[in-house]
């Protein structure tokens, strides 16, 4: 689902883009330019929706006019400072962002956690501001023990006076978030502290698979690498502003949405709503930049779980998702996919990807296993064998040369994204390959998949498809490759090297044939995990199995 490093769009067509792209040089294009301020000013979001506001009044009398929700109201009747007034925002804010209701009935006892301290909203301009907000007033200053009503005039007389006090207000808000630091880090050390309750309470938890992988995709790095894998990035550009009929109009679903581009490039192509999910901190950073560049009224972002959050339709029309792993289905994101679109995908409604076609081969590198294998036993004349344990157990990510594939690949299984269902992604496969030329030892086999976007969910794609000769033939559609005949990819290829430090490898001749069993299995001990297992065997000799683990 998981940022830094925004691309500018290329004029050139993707790898395996089979439609022309000149629609994609948006220079000259009238309405198309990404206009930007010249000055910043500050900018308001609201507590309750996506709506963005140049003066906090406006931003707070949107959420009494349109929701009934009256937010001085509630902070004049609690009598809330300002420390209070800061946990009632973020304790709103963090209801919203979690898809549920809030009530003008709210209490104190609501937000009393101290976590409420910490912004939701990365720099949110409303906590910088609560002190331009009228006083709130004691109880004796009440006529007949109610609150009194300020006059918009008075509110505007006060300008003047706020605007002097702006320097002590950022110092306070500076003290505030120093505060918020050390409190989590005091909370954090008594929690390991041995012997404390905390430290009981955390060995009681429940496994959770999922704090790690979401929490993975809040920082910059890894979108920035994804960001600037252009296969990848350019087939979504490619598909969505080649075929602006598809989407303009229509209510799209981003699945994962990390920083935002997928949404954008929709809303750039003419769709009228997008629902933006992800269960990440990114989110926070989507929604800014879906905002400076002018999106916000198309866009909504919703932080939490597609499973669990609530969205502000009952179906929609299109779902887009980049949600594949190494060896495709690493990280199971997948099965989020497939969630969403058996509950809001429309009967006629169109997954983007829509097929993913998935390839085996047998590989042979005597110089990756010299230096990177063998090289332990021999480092400066000491043996450091004790290195290499585990060194075949666990599944490599790498880009292997094209050369080092010692048989046809074969296509073992074909996904398409309109039918497919949990239960097939856990599987066993056939394969079979005959050995283009000679090799002194088998060393491995690797997986790579091919993503196909078609336009209409009625179009097929043959399960021995190659993306990479999908352009050339003219075939309707967008597709790559993330295998050793294309351009290289942030997924590489999955590769698994066998164990030969057992028993010596023997020596194959060209045209040998051999064949096998690929199996997908997700692991006891963690959901997000993968184990790929493997049979093999050549004609005239003895079955020979082995399994790496994916984590």
């Amino acid at each position: 689902m998981p940022a830094p490093g925004e691309e500018t769009a290329r004029s050139a067509p993707s790898s395996g883009s089979s439609e022309n792209s000149d629609i994609l040089d948006m220079k000259d294009e009238e309405g198309w330019e990404d206009a930007e301020p010249d000055e910043e000013e500050t900018q308001f979001i609201s507590l309750l929706d996506d709506e963005v506001f140049m003066d906090i009044h406006a931003m707070l009398n949107h959420c009494k006019q349109k929701y009934k929700f009256d937010f001085l109201e509630i902070r004049q009747r609690l009598a809330l400072d300002f420390y209070g007034s800061v946990k009632l925002v973020n304790f709103i804010r963090s209801q919203v962002h979690s898809g549920n209701k809030v009530s003008q009935n709210i209490s104190q006892q609501d937000f009393d956690d101290e976590k409420y301290l910490k912004p939701v909203l990365e720099d949110d301009a409303l906590l910088f501001s609560l002190d331009d907000l009228p006083d709130v007033m004691e109880d004796e200053q009440r006529p007949n023990g109610k609150e009194a009503s300020i006059d918009s005039g008075e509110l505007v007389s006060r300008v003047s006076e706020l605007e002097g006090e702006l320097r002590r207000i950022q110092l306070q808000f500076d003290n505030y978030r120093a505060s918020v630091s050390e409190t989590l880090d005091d909370r954090w050390n008594e929690k390991g502290m041995p012997g404390t309750s905390g430290a009981v309470r955390i060995e009681k938890e429940e496994r959770d698979d999922d704090s790690h992988y979401f929490s993975s995709y809040s920082y910059n790095d890894i979108h920035e690498t994804m960001l600037k894998d252009s296969v990848r990035t350019d087939a979504y550009r490619d598909f969505i502003y080649n075929h602006k009929l598809l989407f303009a109009g229509k209510t799209i679903l981003d699945v994962g949405c990390g920083t935002g581009i997928l949404s954008m490039f929709c809303a750039k192509a003419g769709a009228a709503r997008i629902i933006a999910v992800d269960n990440s901190g990114i989110i926070d950073k989507a929604r800014e930049n879906i905002f400076n560049n002018g999106f916000a009224d198309k866009i909504t972002c919703l932080r939490g779980k597609i499973e669990e959050v609530t969205l502000p339709v009952d179906k929609v029309d299109i779902i887009v998702s980049e949600w594949m792993g190494y060896c495709l289905l690493y990280e199971a994101m997948l099965d989020s996919v497939i969630w969403a679109r058996d509950k809001y995908l429309k009967p006629d409604g169109l997954m983007v990807p829509s097929h993913m076609n998935m390839w085996v081969a047998p590989v042979a590198d005597p110089d990756y296993i010299s230096d990177h294998i063998a090289f332990w036993r021999d480092v400066y004349g000491f043996d450091m064998k004790a290195m290499q344990a585990g060194i075949h157990e666990d599944a490599q990510v790498l880009n292997m040369p094209a050369a080092t594939v010692c048989a046809d690949p074969f296509p073992f299984l074909q996904l398409s994204l309109h039918t497919t269902t949990v239960k097939d992604l856990s599987f066993k496969q056939k394969w079979e390959g005959k050995l283009k030329s000679d090799i002194d030892a088998l060393d491995g086999f690797i997986i790579w998949f091919d993503s196909f976007f078609m336009p209409s969910r009625d179009d097929l794609v043959p399960q021995n498809a190659k993306a990479e000769e999908w352009a050339k033939t003219g075939k309707i559609g967008i597709a790559f490759t993330t295998g050793p005949g294309g351009r290289e990819t942030h997924w590489k290829q999955g590769v698994m090297l066998i164990d030969n430090t057992k028993v010596a490898p023997i020596g194959r001749k060209e045209g040998e044939h051999l064949a096998g069993e690929v199996e997908y299995a997700v692991p006891e001990d963690n959901s997000r995990a993968l184990t790929v297992g493997m049979k093999w065997q050549f004609d005239g000799n003895q079955e020979v199995s082995q399994s790496w683990k994916m984590r």
